[in-house]
């Protein structure tokens, strides 16, 4: 025969007898044991639910726009991404607490119907769907708030570190084991971005995007620009540290200058009317029975 043909045959016949070797030596035992374990915990009811809560994501996403989508994205990831609230789950609540509030308005309309209980379960409706907006974006002010506050501190420890002889990476992992608020969190999880195989620089700027604080991002900008150029990362965490007791200090400051004006309202509409009545009370009734 021609080499054409046998060429032929191997091409049928190994693909063949592989197939069946693969077959005959597999571990069925072991197989059966893999499946076991990756289906132990799913039973049926928790399938249906599974496949009730993949429904209702189906459908909440339909009718959710792709840009509102990734503003929830966006806040969920400055609110740190609470494990009781991820987005798939955001996304869904949000139109079963609409439909809540608009039975609840039915209900309030059907007992009374008029102008006012409509408006009333129109305003319950909208409110209970943006209820979960409000509450991540309070979340994440918050959030945003103590990792400013909690900054300069850091910084400080990270320049002792260095200083004392370690690298940088070593400093951070120092600050965040040592540090038990939302930014030694995000030093954390950036450490472990690095330590399963992220680019260095890709690390950094997620730190950057995870975060609103201005400080942090001239910071990681800095820390870039210094592993881009080869300066010195202490010169460069001494003066980011030096910068950010600074605006902590004007912060401050700027609060207590407009403390003044936050009080004069309250002052204007509680307090003086308050002591007007105290002070000139007795007088006006004195006169009214004078006159009268």
């Amino acid at each position: 025969m021609t080499p054409t043909v046998w060429f032929i045959i191997a091409t049928i016949v190994l693909p063949l007898a592989y197939f069946s070797w693969t077959l005959i030596t597999a571990d069925r035992k072991g197989m059966i044991a893999v499946q076991t374990n990756l289906g132990q915990g799913l039973s049926a009811t928790g399938n249906i639910e599974y496949r009730r809560f993949s429904t209702l994501l189906v459908l909440s996403k339909r009718f959710t726009p792709g840009s509102y989508e990734s503003k929830l994205d966006r806040w969920l990831s400055l609110a740190g991404r609470p494990e009781a609230i991820p987005l798939e789950r955001l996304i869904v609540g949000k139109p079963v607490l609409a439909l809540a509030g608009a039975l609840l308005g039915l209900l309030l309309f059907t007992g009374d119907p008029n102008a006012k209980n409509l408006a009333i379960g129109l305003f319950i409706t909208v409110f209970m769907y943006f209820v979960p907006d409000l509450l991540i974006v309070n979340k994440g002010i918050k959030r945003q708030v103590a990792m400013e506050l909690e900054l300069p501190n850091t910084l400080d420890q990270m320049l002792i570190s260095v200083e004392a002889g370690l690298g940088f990476e070593a400093a951070m992992s120092r600050a965040g084991q040592y540090g038990d608020g939302p930014l030694a969190q995000e030093i954390v999880r950036t450490l472990q971005d690095i330590q399963v195989g992220r680019p260095r620089q890709e690390a950094y700027e997620a730190l950057a995007a995870r975060s609103s604080v201005q400080d942090l991002k001239s910071f990681v900008r800095a820390v870039i620009q210094a592993d881009k150029y080869g300066i010195g990362i202490a010169s460069v965490l001494r003066a980011q540290a030096k910068q950010a007791r600074v605006k902590r200090r004007q912060r401050a400051e700027e609060k207590a200058l407009k403390l003044p004006v936050k009080v004069l309202f309250p002052l204007l509409l509680f307090i003086f009317p308050v002591l007007f009545i105290v002070l000139l009370g007795p007088a006006a009734i004195n006169i009214i029975e004078a006159f009268s």
